[in-house]
């Protein structure tokens, strides 16, 4: 399954997992966890298409994980301030500020994604394609709907 992971780094590191509609899946943290809990818990649930943080700035830990898994890094135009994650959130519950901050990561970057995975969904449906969440994991990588769903990238700049 592919996800959005979104992930709040630091002494104690969450992790909150969405499915590519919208979804929570998981919702996580550790204190003084290393890149390989991170990478075993984000494994056990799927293939992360984006790796998401509130901050403007990637930090070192966010670029390391991103590498292990090659997917698209996304961070907010602007950190994301404590009453946007509250206000994104709410309604939900969360075990603490970490785990807040890395599900509004991941909702922030379903969001910017949102109308295009839509598209993707419809246009799939429409046509009976079986691996809908193939299809859409190819869109966050940069295909057109059609190329995704034909398999095939064109060699356009």
């Amino acid at each position: 399954m592919h996800m959005i992971v979104g992930i709040d780094p630091g002494k104690t590191i969450a992790i909150a997992c969405i499915s590519l509609d919208g979804r929570l899946l998981e919702c996580t943290h550790k204190r003084s966890a290393d890149v390989g809990w991170v990478v075993s818990t984000i494994e056990k649930l799927g293939t992360p298409s984006i790796i998401a943080t509130d901050k403007k700035r990637i930090g070192e830990e966010i670029r390391r994980i991103n590498a292990i898994f090659n997917s698209r890094i996304f961070t907010p135009e602007k950190d994301l301030t404590i009453d946007e994650k509250r206000l994104m959130t709410r309604g939900m519950n969360f075990y603490n500020q970490h785990e807040l901050d890395a599900y509004a990561a991941a909702l922030k970057a379903y969001n910017s994604y949102s109308n295009k995975l839509k598209q993707a969904e419809h246009k799939s449906r429409a046509s009976s394609h079986d691996n809908i969440d193939t299809i859409k994991a190819k869109v966050i990588s940069k295909y057109s709907i059609n190329e995704a769903m034909t398999n095939k990238k064109s060699n356009r700049r």
